[in-house]
């Protein structure tokens, strides 16, 4: 009977603490634990010498917090989306040692795989999103550990834009694209494998503007890019292929008359972009 009471006691307890309860990836709840991080905010770097700072709810959807041992084994994980109550906080009890923080923000359509830290990866089902992510090394002992972070963005991004008009039967417009990657390694913030990267759009809207996004296995390098146009019946209207020169944290613009230009790209030049690194112009 004692037990019972002493039981019914500490579930009152639980029931009406006011530390904030967290879901991790096994579905375990946690509360107040030994380290709590926030994300402070994430840091778009622009062409100038000046940092533009925005918060995790306005730049992303998603959020994913994996504690890994120094050898890679990963030990929890906190997944969150933007509609939570505690979006961009998190919590976790650990046993004292040295570990491994990553931090992933993006908007792709459901969470990568990070159980391994040198290969978080993205499919082309969840699509690819603007991204940003931190790694800390955190020593926990006997007090808590508090952690304000700073994410950084490190994707590369093509912007593909049509200036002419499509045929009165164009359905669809797939990307296909190589030399990228949908996965990085979170110890370096590049690129870990040769991805073949597809996105398809329905077109129904007249949509004229693309973006796509990879991490790229060098902070520069070229990627190789297929964009075909399909009717309803899946027949082919247009096919074509471009190399496209990007940088890691850049935004390289690829535009022009896809269905009555000619190929190659004749211009490129660098302007100032206030969200990223830079742009690279470039017309087909």
């Amino acid at each position: 009977m004692r037990r019972k009471y002493l039981l019914y006691g500490l579930l009152t307890m639980f029931i009406s603490c006011e530390n904030p309860v967290i879901t991790n990836e096994e579905g375990e709840e946690e509360q107040k634990g030994n380290l709590r991080v926030s994300i402070f905010q994430l840091e778009q770097t622009p062409f100038t010498v000046l940092t533009r700072t925005t918060a995790a709810a306005d730049a992303c959807t998603r959020l994913n917090f994996a504690v890994y041992t120094l050898d890679g084994i990963r030990v929890k994980q906190i997944n969150q989306e933007k509609s939570e109550a505690h979006f961009g906080t998190a919590s976790f009890l650990l046993e004292p040692n040295t570990y491994q923080l990553v931090v992933v923000a993006h908007s792709s359509n459901g969470n990568p795989t990070m159980t391994n830290p040198t290969k978080i990866q993205f499919t082309n089902a969840q699509g690819f999103s603007d991204t940003f992510f931190c790694r800390e090394i955190v020593t926990i002992g006997e007090e808590p550990v508090e952690l304000d972070l700073t994410l950084t963005r490190i994707v590369s991004l093509c912007r593909f834009i049509i200036t002419d008009d499509y045929p009165e039967d164009a359905a669809k417009i797939r990307f296909y694209y190589t030399g990228g990657s949908g996965a990085f390694d979170a110890t370096t913030g590049l690129g870990c494998v040769n991805s073949k990267q597809e996105q398809t759009f329905d077109l129904s809207s007249g949509l004229k503007q693309f973006d796509l996004y990879t991490f790229l296995h060098s902070t520069e390098d070229t990627v190789h890019l297929q964009v075909t146009v399909y009717d309803s019946s899946d027949n082919v209207l247009c096919d074509r292929t471009f190399d496209v020169p990007m940088q890691q944290n850049h935004i390289t613009w690829l535009s022009g008359d896809f269905f009555t230009g000619g190929a190659g790209s004749t211009d490129i030049s660098i302007n100032i972009n206030s969200d990223w690194e830079g742009e690279s112009h470039l017309a087909f």
